[in-house]
């Protein structure tokens, strides 16, 4: 009997082959067929809003993915409005706010400074919602109330000057309240000080290193809202020390068999170095003797019994600056 191959054995190796293409290439998916995607863009949470000089400057993050964390279908773009509304109804505020010219984008926040003495006198009410290329609207973000009010005036003439706490600010303006920002070295501006006069002291300092400062008035509104002014222009200063320390006080000899003792009031000064003592021979004139450490004592070992000695004592810092000398202690070795 003549043998013939069955046909499904012999293009078995085919159809396996087959089989497994079809499982790695991912189209072998069973089951309902899935939704279509809604490319929805993701709202924005994050909405911040507050005037600056003639200005209301708005932030917010941008967002990148849909509500399902796929790209937002190209080209995003933001609406962002403004409006009142006495009765806040989100429809309504919608129908009748100002929608505002989206500025280039550059980063993952946008900012817009929007002109805003037409609203002077009024609240207005800020929301931004993202739409995709695709034409899909997010919903509108949180709502962001702003009291607009005439321009808080700019601080001018900021002076910085060093004095011996530290460095002294001060400037000229009508406002009632301040912020003082301050850079140091390798450092970004920071906020120092919120005060109610137009001057402060910065005891932070450190001589020898540049800063530079900036201040700015800020007028407290309702809802704990404010309205702050423009910068200041920048003030720049590297104070040195060119202040001595005090002269020392309370300068006491006592006479011990060989020697005379000599102390005195500690200085409180924080970069104080140490010492110098003087001394006069009878009614001549007075030499530097020692020069010691910031421990308020020395012990005088070179007079001589029989002699009369003057003692005067100054106090030197670390920037080499020296005090006036004490007043003068007179004392006899018998």
């Amino acid at each position: 009997m003549r043998y013939e191959p069955n046909p499904i054995f012999g293009h078995l190796p085919r159809l396996l082959l087959a089989a497994a293409a079809l499982a790695f290439s991912g189209c072998g998916y069973i089951g309902d067929p899935l939704p279509p995607l809604a490319n929805v863009p993701a709202r924005v949470t994050d909405l911040a809003a507050l005037q600056r000089g003639g200005n209301v400057i708005v932030q917010f993050t941008v967002p990148l993915k849909t509500t399902e964390g796929h790209v937002i279908p190209a080209p995003l773009k933001l609406d962002l409005r403004a409006g009142t509304a006495e009765n806040f109804e989100e429809n309504q505020w919608a129908a009748q706010a100002k929608q505002i010219p989206q500025p280039p984008l550059s980063g993952p926040i946008a900012r817009y400074e929007i002109p805003a003495a037409a609203w002077t006198g009024k609240e207005i009410i800020f929301a931004v919602r993202p739409v995709g290329g695709n034409g899909k609207e997010a919903p509108w973000s949180n709502f962001v109330v702003v009291p607009v009010i005439a321009a808080p005036e700019t601080p001018t003439a900021l002076v910085p000057v060093a004095v011996p706490e530290g460095v002294r600010l001060t400037w000229r303006v009508g406002g009632q309240a301040f912020r003082v920002f301050r850079k140091a070295p390798g450092q970004e501006f920071a906020l120092l000080s919120t005060v109610e006069k137009p001057e402060w002291l910065d005891p932070t300092i450190e001589y020898g290193q540049p800063y530079v400062y900036v201040v700015q008035s800020f007028v407290k509104l309702s809802n704990q809202k404010l309205a702050e002014s423009e910068l200041s222009a920048e003030a720049a200063i590297t104070p040195k020390d060119t202040f001595p320390p005090a002269a020392p006080a309370n300068l006491h000899p006592s006479a011990a068999p060989n020697s005379i003792e000599l102390s005195w009031d500690r200085n409180g000064e924080s970069d104080l170095a140490g010492y110098r003592v003087y001394r006069a021979t009878g009614g001549g004139e007075f030499s530097k003797i020692a020069e010691v450490s910031a421990i308020p004592s020395f012990s005088d070992r070179t007079v001589e019994h029989g002699k009369t000695y003057r003692y005067r004592v100054t106090a030197f810092d670390r920037s080499g600056n020296e005090s006036p000398r004490s007043e003068a202690r007179e004392i006899a070795l018998q």
